[in-house]
């Protein structure tokens, strides 16, 4: 019974025939294993005539799932992955699930479980990520689906926020964020919406003629975010050790170590102001091994901290206060970039 059930859930129809020769039984006894998954609450399709067979149907609630080891596995590590994922209001839902899980593998399948549990580090920056609310990405997802119309308020990246009316096409999930593809009938053209930036979203009803695309919607959002952004990778000798600077900056940058006193810093930023606040903060001599935009960057950030110290001694000394030069914060830079 159970063997049928595992073939009910994996094809949307059999014939009575077909169910027979695979489970090796009777159709009598097919047809009384049915009736057997039905008193459990299963429901379970019969058509008749001469290519009659049997579909597992929708049910009011989810009846229990029968399934195979890899499926078993991709489920348990789905779920863990759930609970510091992107997607906020499932972390207790998930727990109570995996536990479910776990609780009735067999004990092989639970040693290659705890294998990926334990091997598996979640990084720091989790906390930190943009993340969405689980009825937002329902509502968004049913509005794809049935074609229909949504308003939002959506805030940009600037923080500037306008209000919007768009044919939702497909959700888009790149990395940790959520990205809504749809028409936009204010601009009259495609848009990308970042789905965690959007406000008092409201599914209006209205239905609507989907349009085409042109191109699939994951590599239209991965077209936008690539021209959207231009990349700079800023590349720094710092005089300090790679522990020290790792500790300090680690999370958003690779370090390398060149001696026991000097390390090697590899940015990947959309800014260039980023990576002068993270190498000022290490309170350590650095000199710029590239991009030479960067060094320019840190010319020019140089020019304004030093008219600021300048002014603030200028005022210091008209007041007849001379101002100490060890609670100055600033930090000279080792080198003129320009």
């Amino acid at each position: 019974m159970l063997r049928l059930l595992s073939l009910l859930q994996h094809r949307p129809y059999w014939s009575g025939a077909e169910l027979a020769d695979r489970l090796d039984v009777s159709p009598r006894t097919v047809r009384r294993d049915v009736d057997r998954l039905r008193a459990l609450g299963y429901p379970v399709r019969a058509r008749p005539g001469i290519d009659g067979g049997y579909e597992l149907a929708p049910g009011a609630a989810l009846p229990p799932l029968v399934l195979d080891d890899d499926e078993a596995l991709a489920l348990v590590i789905g779920l863990h992955a759930t609970i510091n994922g992107a997607v906020t209001g499932v972390a207790e839902a998930s727990l109570a699930a995996l536990a479910k899980v776990v609780a009735v593998m067999p004990p092989r399948l639970r040693r290659r479980v705890d294998a990926v549990r334990a091997m598996t580090v979640p990084s720091e920056l989790a906390a930190s990520r943009a993340s969405v609310a689980l009825d937002t990405l329902a509502t968004l997802a049913v509005a794809c689906r049935n074609n229909e119309r949504v308003a939002f308020a959506y805030v940009d990246r600037e923080g500037g926020a306008s209000d919007r009316e768009v044919e939702p096409h497909r959700i888009v999930l790149v990395g940790d964020r959520w990205y809504l593809v749809a028409f936009d009938r204010m601009r009259h053209d495609w848009r990308t919406f970042r789905v965690d930036r959007l406000r008092e979203l409201d599914a209006l009803g209205t239905r609507f003629h989907p349009r085409a695309l042109g191109v699939d919607a994951a590599t239209f959002v991965e077209a936008g975010l690539t021209q959207g952004s231009a990349r700079h990778t800023v590349e720094a000798v710092v005089d300090a050790p790679a522990d020290e600077v790792r500790a300090r900056i680690g999370q958003w940058a690779t370090i390398d170590a060149l001696d026991h006193a000097r390390s090697r810093v590899t940015m990947t930023t959309e800014s260039l102001d980023w990576p002068v606040f993270a190498l000022g903060a290490l309170g350590a001599e650095f000199t710029v091994v590239s991009p030479p935009d960067f060094a320019e960057q840190l010319g020019d950030w140089s020019r304004r901290f030093a008219a600021a110290a300048t002014a603030h001694d200028q005022a210091g000394t008209t007041s007849g206060n001379r101002p100490s030069t060890s609670s100055n914060p600033i930090t000279a830079a080792p080198h003129d970039p320009q």
